[in-house]
């Protein structure tokens, strides 16, 4: 039951939409204006507002505004006789959930309202934790090896080479490794090597001076020299021409750079390099120099994709509905939209999980997020398909049905090569062996939606 205010100059429509209301199981209250409105809100706890566009007075616009200015603002549709695109743009725009014309039957009414004021939702009904938009986030064995890794190294100056698919953060590690780390009270300089023209990437890596070449019109220090006691950060590396290596291989190697047209001048750098590409598939090819690849690889970390981090799937989205402090009104996850996430393959990675959350934050009103509202993710499940509901039960449960998901996907993806699946979930095939043979010991990897149990965690690797 929710206290619904309606406003409308139109005794009729007031009391129409009021019976149906209370019909819903709701309580209606009334104002004929918009000042009314404005003393009612400040005498009750109302749950949402119905409000009419066209009134004497204040009109439904400024009533809006004035509404959604308050503290803790409740829910706003806008229900006019005459809808028109500016009115609709600034209604949206100034926070209304929606933007519909009278006359509403009753099952629009009610579809409204529950989109206005959402039964239940996935996760707790607090307003999510303001984060830091580079903080790590996972606890799948995956980013825990990458943290425990980033934690081991951070305070040595050992050359980092990060690779894994596009999107899967790796300047974001990158960052973390600098911000851990001796260097963090200095200069951290991020260079993406794919997109700088390779006849203007020495002049940004190592400088110039003054009249080197047509344009050179002053001295310019270049990015080693910037991060001279910090870290310097290459991305996509794998991109770098090969006359462009055999430079950089001589200053990785020497700590040593000789901007164009000047003279050789030692650096401090800490260098953290990252890749989309197979670089080792690169060296055979002869595309990238081998010198230089091992160079770099002193300490290679390789980022999961996020189709293999299937719990950090939710933490993650969480955590990027959070971080927007543009978005007045808290969101959150209804079981069913976080099912869908948990299904989508997510081809982008991370990237393409917190661009999500950037469109659903910018276009939904309503403070949970529905499956429906993920439909441009392809994948909304019909109304008579049962979602998973990964935390129902106990943590027993919970741990094994996430556990039997993984271990079908990662025999999906190997073919049913159990080596190579094991290999994938960072565990020994023999363990993985045994987790088959709970489920029933199907040879092809084809059953294994059917683990019951979590395994002891004394007994994983």
């Amino acid at each position: 039951m929710a206290v619904i205010l309606i406003v409308d100059d139109d005794a009729a429509l007031r009391e129409g939409v009021a019976e149906t209301l209370s019909d819903l199981g709701h309580v209606p209250l009334e104002a004929a204006d918009g000042q009314a409105a404005l003393a009612t809100l400040a005498e009750h706890a109302v749950d949402a507002v119905l409000l009419d566009l066209r009134m004497p007075g204040l009109d439904g616009i400024e009533v809006l505004a004035r509404i959604r200015a308050r503290p803790d603002p409740p829910p706003v549709a806008i229900l006019t006789a005459v809808a028109t695109a500016s009115n609709t743009i600034e209604a949206m725009r100034l926070g209304a959930v929606d933007h519909l014309t009278k006359p509403l039957g009753r099952a629009d009414l009610a579809a409204l309202l529950e989109r206005m004021l959402p039964a239940a939702s996935f996760g707790p009904a607090t307003a999510p934790v303001q984060q830091a938009r580079e903080e790590l986030i996972g606890a799948s064995p995956g980013m825990r090896d990458i943290q425990k890794t980033i934690g081991l190294l951070a305070d040595s100056d050992a050359t980092v080479l990060i690779a894994g698919e596009t999107g899967t953060g790796k300047e974001v590690v990158a960052r973390a490794i600098h911000r851990h780390g001796r260097r963090r009270n200095r200069a951290f300089i991020a260079i993406n090597c794919a997109a700088i023209p390779s006849d203007l990437l020495e002049s940004q890596l190592f400088g110039h001076v003054r009249g080197a070449f047509t344009g050179a019109v002053t001295d310019r220090a270049g990015s080693f020299r910037e991060a001279d006691g910090g870290t310097l950060f290459l991305d996509e590396i794998g991109d770098m021409a090969p006359a462009m290596q055999a430079k950089l291989l001589r200053v990785v190697q020497e700590r040593v750079v000789q901007p164009v047209g000047g003279k050789p001048v030692p650096v401090d750098v800490r260098i953290v390099a990252a890749s989309h590409r197979d670089l080792e598939a690169a060296v055979r090819q002869g595309s990238f120099r081998e010198d230089l690849f091992y160079r770099l690889r002193v300490v290679p970390m390789i980022l999961p994709p996020l189709r293999d981090r299937l719990s950090d799937i939710l933490p993650l989205a969480e955590h990027f509905l959070g971080v927007d402090s543009s978005a007045r009104t808290p969101h959150r996850l209804s079981r069913q939209a976080a099912s869908l996430l948990l299904a989508h393959p997510w081809p982008g990675n991370v990237r393409e999980l917190q661009n999500a959350m950037q469109r659903v934050i910018a276009l939904v009103r309503r403070p949970v997020i529905e499956a429906e509202d993920l439909r441009f993710l392809g994948q909304v499940p019909t109304p008579t398909a049962e979602p998973v509901d990964w935390l129902a039960g106990d943590l027993e449960t919970a741990v094994a049905r996430l556990e039997a998901e993984m271990i079908r996907r990662a025999l999906a993806r190997s073919g049913g090569n159990r080596a190579e699946a094991a290999r994938q979930l960072g565990i020994h095939r023999q363990l993985l062996h045994a987790k088959l043979r709970r489920q029933g010991g199907e040879p092809s990897g084809n059953r294994t939606e059917g683990v019951g149990q979590a395994d002891d965690p004394a007994g994983s690797s």
